[in-house]
């Protein structure tokens, strides 16, 4: 039993990364944009089927054009839709997000088709890996090593770059980045772009996990809004927290009360919002 509880906890660390590469896009075009983002699991479904095409197309080594892809897409969505709301009533964004996740999943199905597409993991990952007791794919094993690298590599953008400085400046006055001198329109629309980039990077690495359809993001998007609302909207610290800690206790959920699985991460959103309404990390 320890052994299978050890197993779990892997596998939800690997989910919790994904939906850390998830909920950090949206919380990232929260922070700065101040944009409720209901399209962001579109651009995970559509990460993972501009991945498909260029596996068929060109190979294996072409895939990692497909976060580019993704981000292009959001970077053309906020130039013409996106940039005509700010300053206007959320509820407009709102409801032009959703509009745009509609049409990017209608398209999506015109393009690729209406169906799951299975999308297998590179020969040289899909053996298996041992340690002890616990065995373990050796994509699943992947996957978290490069989410690994990606977080930090968003860390030191974060820290070490103007950009990343913007963008923290931003999650917590988005007017004064505009005093401050900085090209405010080019700068929001490579965050939308960036946090684009990153749902796309996630469709990437889940699609040989997940079986490839437009509809895909709608499975990512909710986990996405919980794990935003458990860590507090705009923080970076809490997406990576409570997008991990999702993970693990869905995981965990699955191993004992499978059935419950569905709305573990519902409960344990609300048990912290009864603590800390504004979330692990949000300003308080």
């Amino acid at each position: 039993m320890f052994d299978e509880i050890l197993s779990q906890l892997v596998n939800g660390l690997v989910l919790g990364t994904l939906y850390v590469l998830i909920a950090l896009g949206l919380s990232i075009i929260f922070g700065l944009l101040g944009v409720v983002n209901f399209a962001h699991g579109a651009f995970v479904a559509l990460g993972a089927h501009f991945a498909l095409s260029l596996h068929q197309h060109f190979g294996w080594s072409a895939v990692i054009f497909a976060p580019v892809l993704a981000g292009i897409c959001g970077a053309i969505v906020e130039i013409v839709l996106i940039r005509r709301m700010y300053g206007k009533e959320p509820l407009l964004t709102l409801v032009l997000t959703f509009a745009i996740a509609l049409l990017m999943e209608a398209l999506m199905r015109q393009f690729w088709g209406a169906g799951g597409t299975p999308f297998q993991a590179p020969a040289f990952l899909r053996g298996f890996v041992e340690y002890g007791s616990i065995v373990l794919t050796t994509y699943r094993v992947a996957v978290l090593g490069v989410t690994v690298v990606l977080l930090i590599a968003m860390w030191a953008l974060l820290i070490h770059t103007p950009f990343g400085r913007i963008l923290r400046a931003g999650s917590r006055d988005p007017e004064m980045v505009g005093l401050l001198g900085v090209n405010l329109p080019r700068t929001l629309t490579a965050t939308f772009a960036l946090g684009c980039m990153l749902a796309g990077t996630a469709g990437l690495l889940a699609a040989p996990l997940w079986t490839v359809t437009p509809s895909m993001g709608a499975g990512a998007i909710m986990p996405a809004f919980v794990i935003v609302t458990i860590g507090g909207l705009g923080s970076y610290v809490g997406a990576i927290v409570a997008g991990l800690l999702v993970g693990v206790v869905t995981a965990l959920v699955v191993q004992f009360q499978p059935q419950a699985s569905a709305v573990a991460m519902y409960v344990l959103m609300a048990l912290v919002l009864l603590l800390r309404p504004r979330g692990l990390f949000g300003e308080h």
